[in-house]
């Protein structure tokens, strides 16, 4: 959803997970159609940041990024595209969060079986977020706290939530359509928390268009930075700019997990066993939450996320 080394070791592996994209078509015949929704619809957004207010322009601007990379992604799976349907495509585009194109307009993938626990895990989840958002943030003192607490229910209830049950109804009907979230908590390195577990949906974007071609160009460290230092700058994009502070505050928190992720792939991190196990996972969980505060900065916090969370009477 990615790495760094300056004077680090020689990084002996490669992301030990490729999406099954070679899972996505390559056929790009018109750069402009394929890239400009992504250029143009966050410029447009850009435009009202003043008249605006914080948390509406951050939603605008985040459901404009989103709708250009959806289109990044259909664009290139539009053999696929045309073999599925019109229905199929426009599902996908708008009523499905993933970025697996080709998976998704697949018409001969197998779709993985949903079960009644896979269900009841699903509304668990969703019931979690939603009471974290409209009951227990309302009951936190500290408006600060109570911001984070806010922004913890809304990944729950959305990402883990109503994701997972939109991909449950999915593959109900046979669309091969796998939750975004796969049990990151589980991850027994950095580098599956990120590459295997954590918002696949921008993990095989960033694996596609910029991981892949840089690695044949400048190899695997560089790559992999790079698409780390890709995701900082969007979320700085989303989350600073509508606080308008804690600029660049998102993108140091990915480039340390760039570095994390280079240190446990490298010599020095497989002797420590940094790849697997409890060391592994210890280190993931320090990489991932400690810097947090970095990623979900108080300008974000107090300037967009708790007057969301009034506007929508989660907050006194």
């Amino acid at each position: 959803m990615r790495s760094l080394a300056t004077d680090m070791p020689t990084v002996q592996t490669e992301p030990t997970h490729e999406p099954a994209d070679e899972q996505i078509e390559f056929r790009r015949s018109s750069p402009i159609v394929e890239w400009l929704p992504l250029v143009f619809l966050p410029l447009i957004v850009l435009l009202t940041r003043n008249d605006l207010q914080p948390w509406v322009f951050m939603w605008l601007l985040a459901a404009a990024i989103f709708a250009g990379c959806k289109w990044l992604s259909f664009y290139a799976a539009r053999g696929a595209a045309r073999q599925a349907g019109w229905k199929r495509s426009v599902a996908f585009l708008f009523l499905w969060p993933g970025m697996n194109a080709r998976e998704f307009l697949s018409t001969t993938a197998v779709a993985t079986r949903v079960t009644l626990r896979e269900w009841s895990v699903a509304v668990a989840k969703t019931m979690f977020g939603a009471a974290l958002i409209w009951i227990v943030v309302r009951r936190v003192p500290e408006p600060l706290l109570a911001a984070w607490v806010g922004m913890l229910g809304l990944i729950l209830l959305l990402h883990f939530g109503i994701f997972h049950l939109l991909s449950a109804a999915w593959r109900s009907a046979g669309v091969c359509a796998e939750p975004i979230m796969q049990k990151p908590l589980q991850s027994r390195s950095l580098s599956e928390f990120w590459g295997k577990r954590w918002n696949l949906g921008f993990r095989q974007l960033s694996y596609a268009w910029i991981f892949k071609p840089l690695r044949k160009k400048g190899g695997v460290a560089l790559a992999t930075l790079c698409a780390f230092l890709a995701s900082g700058l969007i979320h700085d994009l989303v989350i600073s700019v509508p606080a308008r502070g804690g600029y660049g505050l998102p993108t140091a928190y990915f480039m340390i997990q760039g570095i994390g992720v280079l240190v446990e792939r490298s010599p020095f991190g497989t002797r420590l066993g940094l790849a697997k196990g409890i060391a592994g996972w210890t280190w993931m969980a320090l990489f991932t939450a400690g810097p947090a505060y970095w990623l979900f900065h108080p300008w974000f916090a107090m300037r967009v996320m708790l007057p969301f969370l009034r506007a929508i009477g989660a907050a006194c």
